[in-house]
């Protein structure tokens, strides 16, 4: 009875399904998408990240790019190869790909991208100094140098060579958020080239249609010009941003003005039920863990920190609580992840009578003298959004089952939950996480000498530091999981969940993209480039 007290009082109200079931009647090579995004300035992936227009990457070919495997996929570039001491990489890329004004597409066209990105005020420039390492990057968006030095050079047309201050064996991965940008056209332009739509040129598998600016919405029709790898199968793609609320989604679905929508919690047993074989799950590649003061008491205490992490039956919390729109997280990194450990993960087990015990050894047997705490998490939408909430509700009931103890719950702006992670203004936090690009690093850069929590763990930091420059894979998955085996010991984060999304397909959807990977995922729009090039439709 507990326990079904602890998961109603979670749960969130789910939207109906009253919508009548009716066949799709869209054009046989259309496919209808939902958008995430309401509004947009550019479609220019190198000109703004968190503002661009819907699905401007699309436009434009990666160097390189991930398969439904999530396998690292040659785009642009043909090949690539590192340099004895690891610090210079060549990438040679395809001849033969062109601007669909008919220009060649060329190495100074990538290289100016990153150019213009490191000196106009590029809203994800941090990534190339964070992740790409390359020489002179900082200094160059600092102002203090000229963009001359940064170490990117067209050798020629078909050859961009990289220097990096670090070996970073991961370089390519980076290169899948490198697109071009198309020289000739800013030269006469400016900013504005990529506007319009009647001045944006594309390099990749769709050219744009039409972009209605009020709402985000875009439609891309199949390039005819573009000779690289996963040419679109279908002829056009319309994306309407305002059916990305499952709300909106599943309604418009269900009314066949929609190929495939995303479900909410409440949707998803009343879907499963009704499409059986048109369930999709889609990795996010995100974590949500607990992050503590470790500074301050009570959570500056080891044993207290080992009994939140026994005390978390996360299981539970993901079938019931959340409905599986997330999956158990025992690792910082989740399934699928490159350099993720199922050893590691397995360590993370519900165990109340050790959790006790340890809050025991603390001083705080049966939860007696721990001060009543406030664990802070931050306002937000998407699968966050409809995670968060109803997990800190759980963990609310959980702790106080388990360890007797009071957590109280406070949302915050997102500025001011960061900014209570950052100055430690509070003791205990649930906070997610997103990879911003496919190689472990990412994840563990975040608790790196001071990082995202400012921890300072000397060994972790020699071991993550040792791992960022091995060009040795097995070397370094190794290393990273000797890093996080020692932040597992320590208990400095709680593993919760891994966020996924779930939606439902039409059966006239086909294709290699409709169909689950390995693990059982479906890449869906996480991976776009992959999914709506090997999409196709009756």
């Amino acid at each position: 009875m507990k326990t079904l007290l602890k998961i109603a009082g979670a749960l969130a109200v789910a939207t109906a399904m009253t919508a009548p079931m009716t066949m799709p009647s869209l054009a046989q090579t259309t496919i209808v998408a939902p958008g995430q995004s309401t509004s947009g300035t550019y479609m220019d992936y190198m000109k703004t990240v968190y503002a661009r227009a819907t699905f401007a990457e699309l436009l434009q070919v990666p160097i390189a790019t991930f398969d439904k495997e999530f396998e690292l996929t040659p785009m642009a570039a043909e090949s690539w190869s590192q340099s004895e001491d690891g610090l210079t990489w060549t990438f040679k890329l395809r001849p033969g790909l062109v601007w669909s004004d008919g220009e060649p597409l060329t190495a100074e066209d990538y290289v100016f991208a990153l150019q213009r990105a490191a000196t106009g005020g590029y809203d994800f420039a941090w990534y190339w100094d964070f992740a790409g390492g390359i020489k002179g990057w900082k200094e160059v968006t600092e102002g203090t140098a000229d963009v001359s030095t940064l170490g990117l050079v067209a050798v020629d047309d078909l050859t961009i060579e990289v220097t990096t201050v670090a070996p970073k064996p991961y370089l390519p991965s980076v290169t899948s958020l490198w697109y071009p940008v198309p020289k000739h056209v800013v030269d006469k332009l400016g900013d504005d080239w990529a506007l319009n739509v009647d001045t944006i040129v594309s390099s990749g598998p769709f050219d744009l249609e039409s972009w209605e600016k009020s709402n985000n919405s875009v439609v891309l029709t199949k390039s005819d010009t573009y000779t690289g790898p996963w040419q679109a199968q279908i002829d056009r793609l319309e994306v309407d941003p305002s059916l990305g609320a499952p709300e909106v989604g599943l309604p418009a679905f269900l009314a066949g003005d929609a190929d495939y929508s995303f479900l909410n919690t409440g949707q998803v047993p009343v879907a499963t039920q009704r499409y059986p074989d048109g369930i999709r799950k889609n990795a996010v590649f995100a974590t949500s863990y607990i992050s503590y003061d470790l500074d301050s008491a009570p959570f500056n205490d080891e044993n207290v920190r080992k009994a939140f992490y026994y005390a978390v039956d996360r299981a539970e919390l993901t079938s019931t609580v959340l409905k599986d729109i997330a999956i158990p997280a025992g690792s910082i990194l989740p399934p699928g992840y490159p350099g993720y450990n199922p050893d590691i993960a397995a360590e993370a087990v519900f165990d109340p009578e050790k959790a006790k015990q340890f809050m025991a050894d603390a001083g705080f047997a049966d939860g007696a003298g721990f001060p009543e705490i406030e664990i802070w998490y931050r306002e937000e939408g998407g699968y966050n959004g409809a995670i968060i909430p109803a997990m800190a509700q759980y963990l609310q009931a959980e702790f106080k089952d388990v360890l007797g103890i009071t957590m109280n719950i406070r949302v915050l702006p997102g500025a001011e939950w960061m900014d209570g992670l950052r100055n430690k203004t509070n003791n205990i936090f649930i906070a997610p996480y997103e990879y911003d690009y496919l190689d472990p690093s990412n994840f563990y850069g975040i608790f790196f000498n001071g990082g995202r929590h400012g921890y300072h763990i000397p060994e972790y930091d020699a071991l993550v530091s040792q791992a960022d420059s091995e060009s040795d894979w097995d070397t370094r998955y190794k290393l990273y999981a000797e890093a996080e085996q020692i932040m597992i010991d320590q208990a400095l984060i709680v593993p919760l969940v891994h966020p996924i999304t779930i939606a439902v397909i039409s059966d006239e959807l086909g294709g290699d993209a409709s169909t689950p990977n390995a693990l059982g995922f479906t890449s869906l729009d996480r991976l776009g480039h992959y999914f709506f090039t090997h999409l196709t439709k009756q």
